[in-house]
């Protein structure tokens, strides 16, 4: 029999025992809520409260969305995920050309204020928590939340949720960026301290190896290049002038959750001693709050099949119970049908329904850390810790996260994972059910969500509507004044926040960074 080995490439044992437990295990592990919080982020984690249930929703209109919304929260759902379309993922507005074709499709296309008002409308925003999968723009996205949240009368102070944010891994693994590094990360933390100021329950970004492991990187590669662009984050932030406790509590992170369970277990508990040691010795940080890494969890996507989609539901729950045994935030279970189209409504019920099994129905939420002790889980723990903190420093070797990226290193390391798998696959050494092993002569027919191709048309229409009725030379104006700090060194959310006020678009307030920033060619460097 050949050796067995792990996602991540190191051996897996038939048997663990003593011998392969770290003799200084205690050190190691703690205790739950404690310096490094390998055994999770809080002392008491689910046995006061279950982690927060998401469910990654947006398609079509804002009032398509809204519709969903409100279904999902009435279903139990105890926070909200937006997706957006990619047009709006990358700063242009939905009758642009280089829009055609795409509006509407992966999330919901969000131009304008106006846009965001429907999208929220009747959902108060004082009480529900809201996740954003935006990166490039996610600060032009955030403002406009805060706008209609303050046309209700919420104030900044009140709302809860993350904005996504992570520009780095967009240039290793998902390619939604605009603008040029150096300008997004300077973009980043004038977010950091807006959010400080005007928005302070706000988690100011969600670093993300999730889209690097969706692309093909193990779960060693998924945290080392993840934890090396926080690294990357928090300098950036230091060298803007702020200090480190003032920003970090209010960082977080976003992983994938696979069905090797045991791994992933493992990957989350060495994830947290890592970045707690980063923070507490390199970074100097003193709050114990920075020291957390606190993340949300997204089941694997890239592991749902066309073929069978109902075997669907039974990865994204193994891959759900490996989220919440490792100790994840929040959670997203994906839909049975999400290989074939964007999620119908019963689809995304039954992902919801499977997280409250998981917490209501089983006695997980009874105690800290189940895993705490296992011999395989802790030398887990120790191989992954082992294998993040030699990639990261070969990362540090280019000189910085940002150079590593310029190099194609990180691109290259998921490539050839993603390679790999993909020979294993097709050789049929690796066995996904119902495509390579347990197939079916004949599938069952299925009818997908599809999104009305309408959409585009209702969008430029609305869009039209939108600039005969408010005051251009405002918008004109206070696009001038975003350039202008842009050009300068003042943070330039607020004239960002005024532009938008002013019914200014999503792709013009992008489109005005641009003029001063340029766009990103994977050529540019610092």
């Amino acid at each position: 029999m050949s050796e067995r080995r792990s996602e991540s490439g190191f051996p897996l044992q038939a048997v663990y025992g003593p011998a392969d437990v770290a003799d200084d295990l205690a050190e190691r592990v703690g205790n739950p809520g404690e310096f490094p919080y390998t055994r999770g982020v809080y002392r008491t984690m689910y046995t006061s409260r279950p982690w927060t249930m998401r469910q990654y929703a947006g398609f079509g209109t804002a009032t398509e969305s809204n519709a969903r919304y409100h279904q999902l929260l009435r279903a139990g759902t105890m926070g909200l995920s937006v997706a957006f379309d990619l047009p709006t993922q990358m700063g242009y507005d939905s009758d642009d050309p280089m829009a055609h074709g795409e509006v509407g499709k992966v999330g919901v296309a969000i131009d304008s204020i106006d846009d965001m008002r429907t999208l929220f409308d009747g959902i108060p925003l004082d009480q529900v928590s809201t996740s954003m999968t935006i990166n490039a723009p996610g600060s032009v996205l955030l403002l406009l939340y805060q706008l209609v949240a303050e046309e209700s009368g919420v104030p900044g102070t009140a709302l809860k949720g993350t904005i996504q944010n992570d520009i780095l891994k967009e240039y290793i693994a998902r390619g939604t960026y605009i603008y040029p590094p150096k300008p997004s990360l300077r973009l980043v933390a004038d977010t950091f301290a807006y959010c400080r100021a005007e928005v302070p329950k706000w988690n100011t970004i969600s670093i993300s190896g999730y889209h690097m492991a969706e692309a093909g990187a193990t779960p060693v590669q998924e945290i080392a290049f993840t934890l090396a662009n926080g690294v990357e984050y928090v300098r950036a932030a230091i060298d803007a002038g702020l200090a480190v406790d003032d920003f970090a509590p209010r960082l977080s992170f976003f992983f994938v959750a696979r069905t090797t369970l045991l791994e992933e277990v493992a990957k989350f508990r060495a994830a947290r001693r890592v970045w707690a040691r980063l923070m507490r010795d390199e970074f100097g940080a003193t709050d114990p709050k920075s020291w957390m890494l606190r993340f949300h969890t997204q089941t694997a996507g890239v592991q749902l099949t066309a073929q069978q989609p109902e075997v669907n539901l039974v990865r994204v729950a193994v891959q759900g119970l490996g989220a919440v045994l490792g100790g994840t935030q929040s959670l997203h279970t994906n839909s049975f049908d999400e290989a074939i189209a964007l999620p119908t409504e019963k689809a995304a019920r039954l992902a919801l329904r499977t997280q409250q099994v998981l917490a209501y129905e089983t006695d997980l939420t009874a105690t800290v850390d189940p895993f705490a002790g296992s011999y395989v889980v802790e030398a887990m723990t120790d191989e992954i810790e082992a294998g993040v903190r030699e990639l990261m420093t070969r990362v540090a070797d280019h000189g910085s996260a940002v150079e590593a990226i310029e190099a194609g290193f990180q691109k290259r390391e998921i490539e050839t994972s993603a390679y790999r798998v993909a020979q294993e696959i097709d050789a049929g050494d690796r066995v996904v059910v119902g495509l390579n092993r347990f197939a079916i002569d004949e599938e069952e027919p299925y009818e997908p969500l599809r999104v009305d191709p309408a959409i585009e048309a209702a969008q430029a229409d609305r869009l039209a509507r939108l600039r005969a009725e408010r005051d251009d030379e405002v918008v004109r104006v206070a696009l001038g004044k975003l350039r202008a700090a842009a050009e300068g060194t003042d943070n330039v959310l607020h004239p960002m926040k005024e532009a938008l006020r002013a019914r200014a678009t999503v792709g013009e307030v992008c489109g005005a960074l641009r003029e001063v920033w340029g766009t990103y060619q994977p050529s540019d460097r610092f």
